[in-house]
């Protein structure tokens, strides 16, 4: 291990257990042609901490010198993104490789004014970097050098480079020693952070629930304290952040912590409210249960739809307000479809689910009177519904306990199983050949008195 006097350790290649074969050949290939057109090109983040951890990366993030057109014009398969931050991605067959440019540390860089730029003959453009009056970063395309970079990442343990030169691991911000400690830390001051881009928060949370870290006192404290700024952040943005706990595989503990810390009830005011209030004397523990549910299904390799995700989460909080509504009189799938735009309508403004989404939830947990009614009209329709699958499996964990409803859910899985023959298009002679179609005769119509005179 080699430690300069600026803080920054450098971590030789047989100090450290990270080999190339466990990279994805897409980065490795990205890297390499970086460094063969004269560029620097290092792995960094997420990526190489769990490959320090010993986990399975999910995806490998590049950071270059290269400016985003200059990527661009090194490789035919790349797509510029982003203007909060302009990103380039590589498109290969199975897999997106993300590469960015080292960003600077300066917080404000002067750009042409309007007189300057039209003497200049240049059109006047949107400025590199810009931050709301509260401090949100709104967009930062300044470039700068690597370790201006990594001081501008969100955690220590988030800041760590992979030198594909020497194969050794670069650490400006000590996140080295924290990722030993088992500790979440914010670079430079936490309160500042989390002003500039308020879903750090989240991260902050997942990584600690997902990698089993504590988060570092000040850093909490931070987090606490500015827990209703949350609602700041892209409703967009936080709808894939908030997926991206619920899939990570420790959503219980992940909602544990952001029940801890306030953010779930800046995310989900209404519902946090209703989870806290008993119904009719019994506390809903529904939630937690499927959040459990839904862990052991990830943990064990299976799928999860968002929509089969949300209803299950949210399942009981929509069947109370579809009772409500049909104690008012409302039928059943009128019911049903005012709860969930109730719902939409509650969650939407903070946490943006797409109208898709919706309408899918919505189908799951209408249809669930369908599974009743055996066989039912045209039941190969209701079987080859897209949300079958899902109708199913939200019945079967929901209630599937009950022999009964086991039993029709075994009905209507054994029938989607079955694969019927083609039906014939008539019935087939003794000889086994299908009989010649008759032709119609057309009916003659009879002449009118003006077609008899016409005739004579």
């Amino acid at each position: 291990m080699k430690k300069e006097n600026s803080g920054l350790v450098i971590i030789a290649r047989q100090e450290h257990g990270i080999s190339r074969t466990l990279m994805s050949p897409n980065a490795l290939r990205t890297l390499y042609r970086l460094r063969d057109n004269g560029f620097v090109g290092y792995l960094v983040g997420g990526c190489v901490r769990d490959l320090l951890l010993g986990r399975e990366p999910k995806d490998f993030d590049v950071v270059t010198n290269a400016t985003p057109n200059e990527v661009k014009r090194i490789f035919r398969n790349c797509r510029l993104i982003g203007r909060r931050f302009r990103l380039a991605h590589l498109h290969y067959q199975d897999e997106i490789i993300e590469v960015a440019t080292f960003r600077s540390l300066a917080a404000d860089v002067p750009e042409p004014g309007p007189k300057e730029a039209n003497q200049a003959g240049q059109s006047q453009r949107p400025p590199r970097t810009l931050k709301d009056d509260d401090g949100m970063i709104l967009r930062d395309n300044v470039y700068g050098t690597p370790a201006e970079d990594a001081l501008r990442r969100d955690f220590t343990v988030n800041a760590l480079a992979y030198n594909i030169d020497d194969f050794s691991i670069i650490d400006y911000t000590g996140g080295l020693a924290d990722l030993n400690a088992g500790i979440i830390r914010t670079i430079g001051d936490p309160v500042v952070r989390f002003q500039e881009d308020p879903v750090r928060m989240l991260r902050a949370v997942r990584f600690a629930a997902q990698l089993a870290f504590t988060i570092e006192e000040g850093t909490r404290t931070a987090l606490v304290a500015a827990a209703d700024t949350i609602v700041r952040a892209a409703p967009a943005r936080l709808y894939e952040e908030m997926l991206k706990i619920f899939f990570s595989g420790e959503a219980a503990k992940c909602c544990e912590l952001l029940r801890q810390t306030g953010l779930f009830a800046a995310l989900f005011p209404q519902f946090s409210g209703w989870l806290d209030v008993e119904s009719e004397g019994f506390p809903h523990t529904r939630f937690g249960e499927m959040l459990t549910c839904v862990d052991d299904r990830i943990q064990q390799g299976a799928k999860v739809s968002a929509p089969l995700l949300l209803a299950l989460l949210f399942g009981e909080y929509i069947d109370e307000k579809t009772e409500r509504f049909r104690r008012q009189g409302a039928p059943w799938q009128r019911s049903v479809d005012a709860a969930v735009a109730e719902f939409m309508g509650e969650t939407c403004p903070i946490v943006m689910i797409m109208n898709r989404v919706g309408n899918a939830l919505c189908s799951i947990i209408s249809q669930q009177t369908r599974l009743n009614k055996i066989p039912g009209r045209r039941p190969e329709a209701f079987i080859a519904r897209r949300d079958f699958d899902d109708i199913i499996e939200y019945c079967r964990i929901t209630r599937g306990g009950n022999k009964e409803v086991a039993r029709q859910l075994d009905w209507w899985t054994a029938q989607a199983q079955q694969q019927a023959p083609l039906p014939m298009p008539c019935k087939l002679t003794e000889n086994g050949e299908a009989p010649q179609r008759k032709k119609r005769r057309r009916r003659r119509r009879k002449p009118t008195a003006k077609s008899r005179t016409e005739g004579l």
